[in-house]
């Protein structure tokens, strides 16, 4: 695998006929929506639990298969998003729940933001959205669903690995959850969040390795947001790692006022990667670089490991903001022995009783 295409790695991401791909035009959203709305317990991750919202109407999932360039774009929307907007004041989407169509691998996610007419709205409006695999517990904390994609508002494009992806299988259910603001001055009326996913179908000639998401949080298996105080701050967290591989390569996700993000090998006193964040002249986060180790083989993880993550932010508003930071290190693992963590699948579980969004 060539290491400059490793570069462009995002860590921190049916029924059509084969020419059929979305436009972005009024005329191609007008299709039948691909899945149902759900309230649905929040298990962690970008999304905080507990935050009562709105929810937004008439926001829909629509889906679209390209058998021709083997993609499916999901389509999420139309989303009203009034200026100067915070997501605590916003309506927000409902959960939606994408069916997979087909066994095989998700490649890569690319995401962004559109209009009515396929115009360009800026990534600041997205708040995060998460996609969640109903069908299989996170490797590293069982209390959540698997977390396999997920952007804020940098928008950072998962891109391609070439001879790896993610595994999954017909009638998967993968929660979709968004949440949206608008710190502008602009309103967009009906803006639109694209995601395509590159996919290879099981059952070909050609096959790649499996590997998972992993997603170290400073919050460890907990809710990811939390009180970010005025000034300096810095939040830490552990995380053991039950399973032995290697991390092919890690991204991150911060909030505004964000400095870095660290992932350490506590166990044995590593830094395995720092990752700066880079910022405009008033603190608002523009992007976070991406580390990769596939010129070594990936970063080698002994079961038992213990993975340490910090988040440093400086906040300059001299004020409290609430939820107003999380700090996230995303990566790839390629596990040693798969069969391992690909027996911790199980069927969809039903939503909690208590644990649904108020409305």
């Amino acid at each position: 695998m060539k290491n400059t295409a490793l570069r462009n790695i995002a860590m921190l991401r049916v029924v059509g006929l084969a020419a059929v791909t979305i436009t972005g035009s009024s005329a191609a959203r007008q299709q039948p929506a691909a899945s149902a709305q759900r309230q649905h317990p929040h298990h962690g991750g970008f999304m905080q639990s507990g935050m009562p919202h709105a929810t937004a109407k008439g926001v829909r999932l629509e889906q679209r298969v390209d058998e021709l360039s083997h993609t499916v774009t999901l389509v999420i929307g139309p989303m009203h998003l009034p200026a100067k907007t915070s997501h605590m004041k916003m309506p927000q989407p409902p959960d939606l729940i994408w069916t997979i169509p087909f066994d095989g691998w998700l490649l890569a996610y690319h995401p962004r933001l559109v209009d009515a007419n396929g115009g360009s709205v800026p990534g600041t409006v997205l708040h995060h959205v998460a996609f969640w695999n109903e069908n299989r517990p996170d490797f590293l904390c069982p209390n959540k669903e698997e977390h396999i994609f997920g952007a804020g508002s940098e928008m950072t494009d998962w891109a391609e690995v070439p001879g790896f992806g993610y595994r999954v299988q017909k009638d998967d259910k993968i929660r979709i959850e968004t949440m949206i603001h608008n710190p502008t001055n602009r309103s967009y009326d009906q803006a639109y969040l694209e995601v395509t996913i590159p996919y290879l179908r099981a059952g070909g000639t050609t096959t790649v390795k499996s590997v998972y998401p992993a997603w170290m949080d400073v919050r460890e298996c907990r809710d990811s947001g939390y009180d970010l105080k005025p000034g300096k701050s810095v939040q830490t967290g552990t995380i053991a790692v039950k399973y032995a591989g290697e991390l092919l390569g890690v991204g991150g996700h911060l909030h505004d006022y964000g400095k870095e993000v660290k992932l350490e090998n506590a166990t044995r006193g590593e830094t395995i990667a720092t990752l700066d964040a880079n910022t405009d002249s008033a603190g608002h986060l523009l992007s976070l670089p991406v580390k990769t180790f596939f010129d070594r083989g990936g970063y080698h993880i002994a079961a038992g490991d213990k993975l340490r993550i910090t988040a440093t932010y400086d906040n300059r508003t001299g004020r409290l903001l609430r939820e107003g930071a999380m700090g996230i290190v995303v990566g790839y693992f390629l596990p040693a022995d798969e069969a391992q963590i690909a027996g911790l699948r199980h069927a969809e579980r039903p939503p909690m009783a208590g644990m649904v969004h108020e409305h």
